[in-house]
């Protein structure tokens, strides 16, 4: 095992008072930083960052597995997630304000990341990875900005779509909604074969994902019930464009080397989404489509797992 060294930052977003918070890991002895071997996460619209992607699970995270093989590994959260600032609109009922935090905020944020990333190593593109409505903003960054982008991993993305998104609480919006442990689980398993799920997650998985999750939001874990508060921006997102047949980026922006990964099982955003949108990379320089078997839209802590990292680290 390599000893790996940890970094945590925080960076300016472009909306006032709001910082990003921001984690590194790589190998002790990792001295050159390269384009192919920089990577940034960025997680999907309900939970932040480090509780999917560094979560050590049987000893060790998705973020360890990357870093352990010679890369500088970057997570995120975009605002109003996780260890990021929250907006005062988050410390209000939800109904007093507006959805926040977009998919064209969330791309502002992983701008301003990617670009204080780019200074510090003294490169000029970099590796995304984006999980869920991630692949929206890692997608749209990557279509905006085809320079900056080395290779482009989206596992579990969306696209266009017959009816509402998972996320999607339904009645009128406002500014954040909450998720209950309960819900956070029978989501996860939606779809799932009731002969299958015992296998699925291995013992104690989902607690210490929910433990970990709940608790980057105190002021959710103290409501009754307690909830996680997430911000409704992408919700907004998901009825004006996704739900209501308009795609929200163009794919054929997208010049890096791309890789689609979705799981059998995913209810959220299903395989023919995926295929879709692989369909669309009419310009990305090589594509590659991965279909995970027995898998969901959380497959990166299911019992597969390790078939979604070798997939991906092969594509690296």
């Amino acid at each position: 095992m390599r000893d790996l060294i940890t970094h945590e930052t925080f960076v300016r977003s472009t909306m006032p008072g709001v910082s990003l918070y921001v984690r590194e890991k790589h190998s002790a002895g990792m001295t050159r930083f390269t384009p192919e071997r920089t990577v940034l996460f960025v997680h999907g619209a309900t939970y932040p960052a480090e509780t999917a992607f560094d979560l050590a699970l049987d000893g060790f995270s998705w973020m360890d597995y990357i870093a352990r093989r010679g890369f500088d590994v970057y997570l995120m959260d975009v605002r109003g997630y996780g260890r990021s600032s929250r907006p005062p609109a988050m410390d209000a009922p939800p109904e007093a304000n507006p959805p926040f935090a977009s998919t064209a905020d969330a791309r502002a944020d992983v701008a301003a990341v990617a670009a204080s990333i780019k200074r510090r190593r003294g490169i000029d593109r970099l590796c995304l990875l984006g999980w869920s409505w991630g692949c929206a903003t890692m997608g749209s960054f990557a279509a905006e900005h085809p320079e900056m982008v080395e290779r482009l991993v989206l596992f579990a993305p969306g696209w266009v779509r017959d009816g509402a998104s998972a996320a999607d609480p339904g009645g009128k919006l406002g500014a954040w909604r909450g998720v209950t442990r309960e819900a956070a689980l029978a989501r996860w398993l939606n779809g799932v074969a009731d002969d299958k799920r015992d296998g699925l997650i291995p013992a104690g998985w989902f607690d210490t994902w929910a433990d970990a999750t709940f608790a980057t939001d105190p002021v959710g874990a103290a409501m009754h019930p307690p909830v996680l508060r997430a911000p409704n921006g992408l919700v907004q997102d998901g009825r004006d464009y996704w739900s209501a047949g308009r795609a929200l980026y163009d794919p054929t922006g997208i010049t890096a080397p791309t890789m689609i990964a979705v799981g059998e099982w995913d209810r959220d955003t299903p395989p023919a989404l995926g295929l879709t949108l692989f369909s669309l990379l009419k310009h990305a320089r090589e594509k590659r489509f991965a279909l995970l078997g027995e898998a969901t839209h959380t497959a990166l802590m299911e019992r597969n797992r390790l078939a979604l990292f070798a997939q991906v680290q092969l594509f690296s």
